[in-house]
Formats: structure tokens, C-alpha cells, sequence
């Protein structure tokens, strides 16, 4: 018991401990002793009552038996697309037509789950990241939407072939066409919110898709744009300063600037407030600097 515990985040079933030997009374008697903590009606934590979120997702899942898979928005904390959030029930889905209720579970059910749909993250049987995000487009409004697509893509977990894959393969459902819609722009793999942000800014604006964080070699070096107009040699740089700034970023930033610039590059920053608050301000500067207009425009 010691040992699938600590292989799995202090987290075991009744079946796996009845695996190892365990009658039901025995279970019983460890409850009452403080030994096994009951998280979910068949998940237990091992010797404390307080085991990670992700421990605490795993135990969603083990009760819900042993085709089930951490799904949705806990299937996106598990792959870093957005924060895990404490007041958000675990979301698992399962294999079945009608799936037993849990309290303290969003059971999902789905006919279609194979096993590219499935995977395994830091310990947690969970939706591939492809799967998940056409789950989540069901759900979430359509910017929250891009953003978990351009984190996911920011953070190498899918790509656009994969995502189609996914779409074609399980054919008009809730969600498809939205996804379908987002990944029609092109691949944007942002790496934070900022970017987010801007990127919306620069198509609202009516500009053509900028290449997005495609790395250039200067000099031997490698430098990531934040958008890039490749014919026009123009990148705009969402600039975070405020959130990592300090000597040593400042003096990385100047001599990552000034390689663009030598190398024929034109550098527009872009500031959160300037993003935000000075929306129009800001589309004139990069209107300015010649970055191209959008054709559908």
C-alpha cells in the first residue's frame, strides 16, 4: 500500500488496496485509525488528509474507475494551458453511457475516447492536450479559447496538424466548429497573457497575422520575436518590464534590440497599459512603423 501510494501522490483505491491484501473491514479499520483518509467515495490519501491538487486529482479520477481520465479544466492545470484553480470541482470523464454520480466530481460522459485521446501527466491518467482543448471549446467563450490554444502551442504541447486530427476524427460535435475557427488564423504560440493581448490588438487592428515567437539566428545567435512581419523586417515586442525587470533583463533587452536593429530589424515595444489603455495610440504607432493591412480588412 506504502508503495502505490508513493508513486502516486499519496493517493490509492479500494481496488488497489484490496490488491494488496486488504478486506474491506481492514480498509475500515485504517479510516477509523487515521491511516486512510477517504478523498472520494473509493480514493483514499495515504497517512494525511492534505495530498497536492494534483494528488487530489488523481483521487477524482481513481473513484470514477479505471477508464476514467482527468478531463477539461483539470486536464488543462495538468498541462499548464491555465492555473489550477482550488474552487473548481475535478473534471473527469469516463467511457460510459450513463456514469455513477460523485459527489465532489463534474462527471463528463463520451463514446469516443481512444488511446491517442489518452495520455498520462504528472502522475494523472488525462485527456492528450489536443482532446482537452476541443473538450474545453464545448465550454469556455471564444477568447478564453485562443488563449488556452496559444498557450498550448507556446508551450509545445499541440500543434495545428494535431488539433485538425482530433477535429476530423471525431467529426461535428460541441465545440468543433469554435476550435476549428481558432486554429484557422495560423499557428500564434504566445507565451503569457501580454502577448495574448497584443496579438489581439494587432488583428483587431486589422493588420496581416504576424509570425508568432518564429526564432531568427543573428550573429550565431538565437533571437525570438514576439511578432514578426517577416517583408517588412518590423516586430513589435510585447514588452513585460514591469514583471521582470532589473539590470541584467534591461541590459539582455538592449542588446537584444540592438542585434535586431543592426540586422535591419524595425522594434516597436509594446507596454501592458499601452495595450490596454492606449489601444489607438498604439495601433497608429505600428501603422506608422509599416506594418502590412490586412487583406480581409
Amino acid at each position: 500500500m506504502a508503495a502505490i501510494a508513493a508513486e502516486c501522490w499519496g493517493v490509492v483505491s479500494t481496488a488497489e488496496l484490496l490488491s494488496c491484501g486488504l478486506s474491506h473491514n481492514a480498509v475500515a479499520t485504517r479510516r477509523l485509525a487515521g491511516r486512510l483518509y477517504r478523498l472520494h467515495r473509493g480514493a483514499y490519501a495515504v497517512g494525511h488528509p492534505n495530498p497536492p491538487w494534483q494528488g487530489r486529482l488523481l483521487a477524482a479520477v481513481k473513484a470514477c474507475g479505471p477508464d476514467a481520465v482527468a478531463s477539461r479544466f483539470s486536464a488543462a492545470a495538468l498541462w499548464a494551458f491555465l492555473d489550477f484553480d482550488e474552487n473548481r470541482l475535478p473534471d473527469v470523464t469516463v467511457l460510459r453511457e450513463r456514469p455513477a454520480r460523485h459527489p465532489g466530481i463534474r462527471v463528463h460522459r463520451t463514446s469516443h475516447l481512444s488511446a491517442g485521446d489518452r495520455t498520462r501527466t504528472q502522475l494523472v491518467p488525462v485527456t492528450a492536450p489536443a482532446r482537452t482543448l476541443l473538450d474545453l471549446a464545448a465550454t469556455v467563450d471564444a477568447l478564453t479559447l485562443r488563449s488556452l490554444v496559444r498557450r498550448a502551442q507556446g508551450l509545445h504541447r499541440v500543434n495545428l496538424r494535431q488539433l485538425s486530427e482530433v477535429i476530423t476524427r471525431l467529426g461535428p460535435c460541441r465545440g468543433s466548429r469554435r476550435l476549428a475557427q481558432v486554429i484557422a488564423t495560423g499557428p500564434a504560440p504566445t507565451n503569457s497573457v501580454l502577448e495574448d493581448i497584443v496579438l489581439d490588438l494587432l488583428i483587431e487592428g486589422g493588420f496581416e497575422h504576424p509570425e508568432v515567437n518564429k526564432p531568427l539566428r543573428i550573429d550565431g545567435r538565437r533571437i525570438i520575436p514576439d511578432f514578426r512581419w517577416p517583408r517588412e523586417h518590423l516586430i513589435v515586442e510585447a514588452d513585460g518590464a514591469a514583471w521582470h525587470d532589473g539590470k541584467v533583463a534591461r541590459e539582455d533587452d538592449a542588446v537584444r534590440q540592438a542585434l535586431l536593429e543592426a540586422a535591419g530589424e524595425r522594434v516597436v515595444l509594446v507596454t501592458w497599459a499601452q495595450a490596454v489603455a492606449q489601444r489607438a495610440q498604439t495601433l497608429a504607432r505600428i501603422r506608422t512603423a509599416g506594418a502590412p493591412i490586412s487583406r480581409e480588412g
